[in-house]
């Protein structure tokens, strides 16, 4: 059933009644207006997207109220109908903006297929403009390279928050770039000019970790000879970046919290208070939700730092990305090392396409990196791609063995059944009936995990893919040579 409002302006009432039944039948909200003015009064109330205008009207005709339904709305979609079929007419209507003509009578199936793509073509639009808007944003932001969808989207996003003070919070996999988001967000706000101070939130035990953040006096604990500004002092109007934030000890997420509502704090054996106005940022590749249900993650800091997430999304569902990222890299290197590279043999650049990259663009940025410094005639070809990644499979899991560091097997186990999913729904066309019955699960089951996991289903990616064409296509158009 589609939510869209169709306004009907026809002064005849029998034809009034024939359109909101069959609107209305077909899942269509309808507004009726039997003139021009009182539809077009229906209009700015607002939650009109398309219309279905007679050409006889009385008052006004049906060319003057199409004329005035694009000054409001450029987009809006327009179907003209008559039941005096005039060449001249339909030549009037579409050069001043109406999506298609029809003639009385005509046949239900004929209206319903010309509105449903009229309504397209505006959800095109307006999508097109949005990514329009997103990738002028994107200028704004060098550090990070990507133009998918789900790129086009953390960046309009960046754009948004970055000029408030809210805090932020960046969630992704280990290698997805949390650090150069938070750097984006600092660079895009009004503290752009002032401190941007990372804290390694895992690397230290809790004393350490607050004389780190807050400081302390001189004498405070054993070694403390001199007095020590905190890092929350050094970020004073700036940003201050906590990367990894779900290893901060329980003890120290108490006086976090403390410090981001009251904008205050004591250094380490002081008695003074230090006022502050820093703006934090955090990073984390783990679900602190869950964290939290464990007990290891305060409730209360977890709301307090997630007041706008910013997901970002592993480089093995933004693949369009990697071509792009490839190049980044290879220009960053070549003149890291003083070595022209041009760039990849076409079969190494497919290796790189047919991997899933679980280390993500850090992993990639390696491989570039080992690419150009080992390459002797300026391009890198698939001899020079790692064994694990030319021969790789396209799915796989992605850690056989458990590294020294650990993993999150709740993550591992929630990123295979991501990935099994989207490869299933791939090989069956989008159809989830099919894909439900291959995975042996029921379709309202699987339903529900494409949902929870947020996986696009093959038509909706491939309708993202051409929105963005669309727009690259129109930016080389009107971009003069």
């Amino acid at each position: 059933m589609s939510a869209e409002t169709i306004l009907v302006i026809d002064d005849e009432e029998v034809m009034r009644d024939v359109l909101e039944r069959l609107l209305s039948s077909a899942g269509y909200g309808v507004a009726l207006a039997e003139n021009g003015p009182q539809g077009l009064a229906l209009v700015k109330k607002g939650g009109i997207d398309a219309a279905i205008v007679d050409v006889m009207l009385p008052e006004m005709s049906g060319i003057e109220v199409l004329e005035e339904l694009k000054k409001g709305d450029p987009d809006v979609a327009v179907l003209m109908i008559t039941a005096f079929a005039s060449v001249e007419t339909a030549i009037t209507a579409m050069k001043k903006g109406a999506f298609d003509y029809v003639t009385k009578p005509f046949k239900h199936e004929e209206v319903l297929h010309i509105l449903a793509n009229a309504l397209n073509q505006r959800r095109l639009q307006d999508e097109n403009r949005q990514l329009r808007t997103a990738l002028k944003d994107q200028g704004r932001f060098t550090e990070i390279v990507g133009k998918s969808p789900k790129m086009l989207q953390v960046f309009n996003l960046i754009s948004q928050a970055a000029p408030s003070r809210s805090t932020i919070l960046v969630v992704g996999e280990s290698g997805t770039g949390k650090e150069l988001v938070a750097k984006a967000i600092h660079a895009n706000s009004p503290r752009a000019d002032k401190p941007f101070v990372v804290v390694n939130s895992g690397s230290l035990p809790p004393d350490l970790l607050e004389s780190n953040l807050f400081g302390h006096v001189k004498g405070a604990f054993t070694g403390a000879i001199y007095a020590k500004k905190g890092l929350f002092e050094l970020a004073d109007k700036g940003t201050l970046f906590f990367d990894e934030i779900g290893n901060i000890p329980l003890e120290t997420q108490a006086k976090l919290l403390r410090v981001m509502q009251e904008r205050e704090f004591m250094r380490l054996g002081g008695v003074d208070t230090v006022k502050v106005d820093v703006r934090v940022v955090a990073a984390t590749n783990v679900d602190l939700r869950r964290s939290v249900e464990e007990g290891r993650f305060r409730e209360d800091l977890y709301y307090r730092l997630n007041v706008i997430a910013v997901q970002l999304p592993p480089l093995r569902q933004r693949k369009e990305d990697v071509p792009a990222l490839v190049s980044h890299f290879v220009e960053k290197y070549s003149k890291e090392n003083g070595k022209p590279v041009e760039g990849l043999s076409t079969d190494a650049l497919q290796a790189l396409m047919d991997y899933d990259w679980p280390g993500n663009v850090r992993e990639l940025e390696n491989v570039i990196e080992r690419g150009v410094v080992l390459t002797t005639n300026g391009w890198i070809g698939r001899d020079l791609i790692p064994d694990h990644v030319r021969t790789s499979p396209s799915f796989h899991v992605p850690h056989l063995t458990v590294p020294p560091e650990g993993i999150n097997l709740r993550e591992v186990i929630a990123n295979f059944e991501r990935r099994l999913i989207e490869s299933t729904l791939e090989s069956t066309s989008g159809v989830q009936k099919e894909a439900a019955r291959l995975l042996g699960l029921k379709p309202t089951t699987l339903n529900e995990m494409i949902k929870r996991h947020n996986i696009l289903l093959p038509r909706e990616r491939e309708r993202e893919k051409k929105g963005l064409r669309e727009v690259e296509e129109s930016v080389v158009k009107s971009t003069p040579v």
